[in-house]
């Protein structure tokens, strides 16, 4: 089938062409006049972007980065009759992580082996950079730990035995000195000027490959996987054997050290996290002058605040520090922070979230007179503390104690139909038990209260912003709640507090 234009339309079209060129002639010999009429912005310059040249830097920082082998002592076996043989067990240990069984060989016993003289052994390799003309080398705490002798390789393959000033675990930072003088070192940047999507540069020992060049751009900052450090997150091929080395901005500063790859196969994914270098110094200059850190703490074990918390108690946005436990005669203690406070702001600085307590506190000369700021009740409240010292390499208890389950008959009982938990008051055994100046013992849950986690022996110490010291005052503060939105319940569990979200039945 052939469709024949309709000649209506084509008259048309053929009128229209006609007063359009009518139109467009004069403006077309009118058009350099016109043009030249045009301001400047009307006539944008094409914008140009090209890939960085990487070589000047190279020039520039390789000269301070070096390379670091560590050693460890240990007790060589001979091989005879069948033992594995000392170079085979080291291939293992290095690949595998785990050192290989001395399996004897088919057909021959597996004898004692002789004795051998303690010997040195490859232990690892990593990398560092130059602070100081004068040989003091920034690396990880990681890289030298363990180790019985440290080997720093400059890259005009000059050698040095490194001593290891001190080493910080929490930030993974370490500071070693050789003897030498006169020697090239990196220039410090400043990472508040550092941006998400910047070119950086490292360079390192990847799987002992000396001075190895890696690029890439800054995925992200202030990435929380360390309780004292907000780490700088980027996609440049970091492996083992970067660890310690100076991550580089395009004016040739070290922003930061590469610490940690995210890894399924223990190789690089896209995705490496780097030490501040402002915090990082910080604690160089302290293993400078003392070979240690010294930090402050409170005394506080404490929990994020979830949005749905935040927005049930009151406090808008879910921010702070949610303290789960105060530790008994610590300066929180004294200073008046209870279990369930949210802690908003440590003297003036916001607490966005509860990682920035530690950093916050951790950074705090002890000694130090600061101001708390907690959200309690639906009201925040101004504590003044002294900040206390942090035990070096202090690991805090994890969980806490069973319940208690007092001998002495309970007082009072009632029933919430509503939420499906059943309370008791405490007894005063225990009150003492538990250090519970007030709150409801749970004695049984069922329906909303078992599905949002309530348990037997769980202490509630408030409903909403509301205390309850006894059975019939919980009974009035749940009926007081809007059953239209999740009930708030703090609660006690051994000596850990916490949020529960109730939803009750309609």
């Amino acid at each position: 089938m052939t469709f024949l234009p309709d000649r209506t339309d084509m008259k048309t079209t053929v009128f229209s062409r006609a007063r359009l060129a009518g139109l467009i002639v004069p403006l077309l010999m009118s058009a350099g006049a016109w043009t030249a009429t045009l301001p400047a912005l009307a006539q944008p310059a094409p914008v140009v972007r090209t890939l960085p040249d990487f070589t000047d830097l190279v020039d520039q920082v390789g000269p301070a980065v070096v390379n670091i082998r560590t050693m460890e002592r240990a007790s060589a076996k001979g091989s005879e009759d069948g033992a594995m043989d000392p170079e085979m067990q080291e291939f293992f240990r290095r690949f595998f992580g785990v050192p290989m069984p001395n399996l004897p060989r088919p057909g021959r016993p597996n004898r004692p082996a002789p004795q051998m003289p303690d010997e040195e052994v490859p232990r690892g390799v990593g990398s560092g950079f130059i602070l100081s003309a004068d040989g003091y080398v920034m690396t990880n705490a990681h890289v030298v730990d363990g180790a019985d002798e440290v080997i720093v390789t400059l890259t005009d393959k000059r050698e040095f035995k490194a001593r290891i000033v001190g080493a910080d675990k929490r930030t993974d930072v370490a500071l070693v000195k050789i003897a030498a003088t006169g020697l090239p070192f990196v220039k410090v940047g400043d990472v508040g000027r550092l941006r998400v999507g910047e070119w950086v540069m490292a360079i390192g020992s990847p799987f002992g490959l000396e001075n190895t060049v890696t690029a890439g751009i800054v995925s992200a900052k202030q990435r929380d996987t360390g309780d004292y450090l907000p780490f700088i997150q980027t996609d440049v091929a970091v492996n083992p054997g970067n660890s310690g080395g100076p991550l580089i901005n395009m004016r040739g500063e070290v922003v930061g050290i590469n610490s940690q790859i995210y890894s399924r196969s223990g190789g690089f994914m896209g995705i490496s996290f780097a030490i501040p270098i402002d915090e990082a110094m910080r604690v160089s200059d302290q293993l400078r002058a003392s070979g240690h850190v010294t930090r402050g703490r409170i005394g506080v074990r404490i929990d994020q605040v979830t949005r749905e918390v935040a927005e049930s108690i009151g406090l808008g946005k879910p921010q702070g520090a949610l303290v789960r436990n105060v530790e008994s005669g610590s300066p929180a203690e004294k200073a008046g922070v209870e279990a369930g406070d949210i802690i908003v702001r440590f003297d003036g600085k916001t607490i966005d979230k509860a990682s920035d307590l530690p950093r916050l506190v951790g950074n705090t000369k002890p000694g130090t007179r600061s101001t708390l700021t907690v959200f309690r009740r639906g009201q925040n409240r101004d504590l003044s503390i002294t900040i206390a010292e942090l035990e070096p390499d202090a690991v805090a208890a994890a969980g806490g104690k069973p319940a208690a389950r007092g001998s002495e008959p309970a007082k009072a009982a009632g029933t919430v139909q509503a939420l499906g938990v059943t309370v008791t008051e405490l007894s005063d055994a225990q009150r003492k038990e538990l250090k519970a100046r007030h709150g409801v013992r749970v004695t049984a849950v069922a329906d909303a209260a078992a599905r949002a986690g309530l348990r037997e022996g769980d202490v509630i110490l408030a409903v909403g912003n509301t205390e309850v010291t006894n059975v019939r005052e919980f009974e009035a503060a749940v009926a007081k709640a809007d059953r239209g939105k999740p009930v708030n319940m703090l609660v006690q569990r051994g000596d850990m507090v916490q949020f529960v979200l109730v939803r009750a039945a309609r």
